[in-house]
């Protein structure tokens, strides 16, 4: 698959209209390519992220040169890992909430609601953390993966912005997964929420004016 502008790789389709929402509102005119594989979700969730690995190399390669915005937490890093093989940019949507996120204090608390996406994320707040310390809690927001599969999506919402208003003794809250953005509508929080679109979708453009 060839040409011009920035490829998105997610793995539902619920999040293309959340990023053709955010390239229209913040980034007018910027061309956004969508791959949407359902399947390499479904298959890191039972065996792995480094599972998908050869599967996530192919569809990589068939997007193109160009850099490759990547929208699933759960297989980010072994996607991020790929660039040199493909020797094109891959980027992962939630580093710069990370990066923003152990800007914002030592406390940190992770909300998913898929269980396999904790463990990449822990990583990365850990990896742009650096000599940094911090304390990092998980929270998996229960029932809303079922809501949001069922194509619930304001019932997924409605859960994931109720856990984090149960949230507390944290200096900011990640909304680790993008299908999370939209509960930041509906919390009365006062602890800040980082979520993974907007900033992503900026670094992704960015790198694509830069290659």
């Amino acid at each position: 698959m060839t040409g011009s502008g920035l490829v998105l790789l997610h793995t539902s389709a619920a999040h293309v209209p959340v990023f053709d929402a955010l390239r229209d509102r913040h980034h007018p005119g910027a061309v956004l390519r969508h791959l949407v594989v359902p399947e390499l979700l479904d298959r890191a969730r039972v065996e792995g992220p480094e599972a998908v690995a050869p599967a996530l190399l192919e569809v990589l390669a068939e997007a193109g040169r160009g850099p490759v915005l990547v929208t699933c937490s759960t297989i980010g890093a072994t996607a991020e890992a790929l660039a040199p093989t493909l020797g094109s940019p891959v980027l992962r949507v939630d580093r710069p909430m990370a990066a923003a996120a152990v800007r914002a204090g030592a406390r940190i608390a992770v909300l998913a609601t898929v269980e396999s996406t904790f463990a990449p994320t822990v990583e990365l707040l850990a990896e742009e953390a650096g000599e940094r310390a911090l304390s990092i809690r998980t929270h998996l927001v229960d029932g809303a993966w079922e809501r949001f599969e069922a194509g619930d999506t304001a019932g997924y919402l409605v859960r994931v912005a109720a856990a984090a208003d149960a949230v507390a003794d944290a200096d900011v809250i990640v909304l680790a997964q993008a299908s999370m953005a939209g509960a930041a509508d509906l919390v009365t929080t006062r602890i800040p929420l980082l979520s993974s679109p907007a900033p992503g979708l900026a670094a992704g453009l960015g790198q694509l004016g830069a290659s």
